[in-house]
């Protein structure tokens, strides 16, 4: 699968959120964020079909779409993506940069530290 554009991102979401919805639902839901018409998000909808992203059941009217993946696989694909194309697939450099730039708050300190000490590093 390649990577998921952010507009993909957001119909995906959508569906997630909803657990699956009709054309008129799905407009309804991402007109705040993104302003389309329902023409807009029809395409959208029949492109992810083709990729394999959502799944239509044309069985009743209206049609229900639905993701076709779930929303903690896309994310570690797009985790593994992301480290691979940006960090060289090195974690320990993403963590390292990102610590370097966020404060942690105690309570989160204390969890990272646990997970370490849980994976052994």
């Amino acid at each position: 699968m390649a990577d998921l554009s952010d507009r993909e991102w957001m119909v995906l979401s959508a569906l997630w959120d909803s657990g699956g919805d009709t054309l008129g639902g799905l407009t309804e839901a991402l007109r705040p964020e993104a302003g389309w018409s329902r023409n807009t998000v029809l395409t959208y909808l029949t492109r992810m079909e083709a990729k394999g992203l959502v799944s239509i059941d044309k069985s009743g009217y209206p049609h229900l779409y639905r993701a076709a993946l779930g929303r903690a696989d896309c994310q570690a694909r797009e985790r593994e993506s992301f480290l691979r194309r940006v960090y060289r697939g090195s974690a320990g450099d993403l963590v390292a940069a990102f610590l370097k730039e966020q404060r942690l708050s105690p309570g989160e300190r204390e969890e990272l530290r646990r997970l370490l000490d849980e994976m052994e590093v």
